[in-house]
C-alpha cells in the first residue's frame, strides 16, 4: 500500500466564544497520496476552511497530528514553521491580493519574505507567470483584472515558492462556470507539470469530479467517508455525500451541466 504523503490523525479544533465552546473539527483522519489532486467536499459550516487553516497552521489545533512527507508539522518550532510554510501553498476564495501592488509584486511577495535574492525572485516570477498565463499582466494592478486573472495571480503566488502541497480553499467559488473550468484546467496542468499534491477543498461536487480520483466527505467536523470519487458518487454512504450526488445528477439531468468529465 502506498505510504500517505499528507496524513492527518485525530485532528480536533474548538473555538472558544463568549456564548460557549464551538467544536469545529471533531477527530479528522485523512490520507492523501503524493502527487494526487484529492477532493474534500462539505456544506457551509462543515469545517472545510478551518481544516485548511489548521493544515497551514494559520490556526493552532487542540489535538492531533498532521504529517507531510513523514514530518509532523504541529511539532515544529516557530522558526521551523516559517521555513516549512514555504512548502505549503494556499489559494483563497477571495483572491486576497494586495490592491496597491502590481501582479509582479504580488507574486514576488512570498519570495521577498523568504529572503530570496532579487535575481532569483525575478527569474521565478517570470517562470511562474508564464505557467499560469499572466506574462502580459505583470505590470497590471489587481483592480484592472478579471476574477479569473485575479485567481491566477493567487495561484502563482501560492506556487512560486515550489511548495510540496497546494491547499485550494474554495478557489473557484467566486467564479463563473466558464472561468471555473479554466482555473480547474490550470490546476490540473500545474499538477501534471510539477507533480505537486493538491488538496481541493470545496462545496462544488462537479469540480471534484472534474479533477480528482479520490475524495472525502466532511460533515459537521467529521470525515464521514473517503475513497474513489465514482464510488462515492454512485454509492454514497453518508447523508452529505448522498445529498451532493443527488443535486449533481439533478443538474446534469436538467441539462445545466455538460456531459463528459462532469462540468
Amino acid at each position: 500500500m502506498e505510504k500517505p504523503f499528507l496524513e492527518i490523525k485525530g485532528l480536533h479544533k474548538t473555538y472558544h466564544t463568549r456564548s460557549g465552546d464551538l467544536p469545529v473539527l471533531k477527530g479528522i483522519n485523512l490520507s492523501v497520496h503524493k502527487g494526487e489532486i484529492f477532493g474534500i467536499i462539505g456544506f457551509s459550516g462543515a469545517g472545510k476552511s478551518t481544516l485548511a487553516r489548521c493544515i497551514n497552521r494559520l490556526e493552532e489545533v487542540d489535538q492531533g497530528k498532521i504529517f507531510i512527507d513523514g514530518l509532523d508539522i504541529l511539532a515544529l518550532s516557530e522558526k521551523e514553521l516559517r521555513e516549512r510554510r514555504r512548502k505549503l501553498g494556499l489559494i483563497f476564495q477571495t483572491f486576497n491580493l494586495w490592491e496597491a501592488k502590481t501582479v509582479y509584486q504580488n507574486i514576488a511577495f512570498p519570495l521577498q519574505v523568504a529572503g530570496v535574492k532579487k535575481p532569483q525572485i525575478h527569474r521565478k516570477v517570470l517562470e511562474t507567470a508564464e505557467l499560469v498565463g499572466l506574462s502580459d499582466k505583470l505590470d497590471a494592478f489587481p483592480g484592472g483584472l478579471s476574477g479569473g486573472q485575479k485567481q491566477r495571480v493567487g495561484i502563482a503566488r501560492a506556487i512560486v515558492t515550489e511548495p510540496d502541497v497546494l491547499l485550494s480553499d474554495e478557489a473557484t467559488s467566486a467564479l463563473d462556470p466558464q472561468t471555473t473550468i479554466q482555473i480547474l484546467d490550470l490546476l490540473r496542468d500545474i499538477n501534471r507539470t510539477t507533480g505537486i499534491t493538491i488538496l481541493m477543498i470545496t462545496h462544488e461536487l462537479d469540480a471534484i469530479k472534474y479533477c480528482c480520483n479520490r475524495m472525502a466527505v466532511l460533515e459537521d467536523g467529521v470525515i464521514t467517508e473517503q475513497g474513489n470519487v465514482q464510488e462515492i458518487f454512485y454509492n454514497s454512504q453518508s447523508r452529505t455525500g448522498a445529498l451532493f450526488a443527488k443535486v449533481f445528477f439533478e443538474m446534469q439531468h436538467a441539462g445545466t451541466m455538460n456531459n463528459g468529465e462532469g462540468i
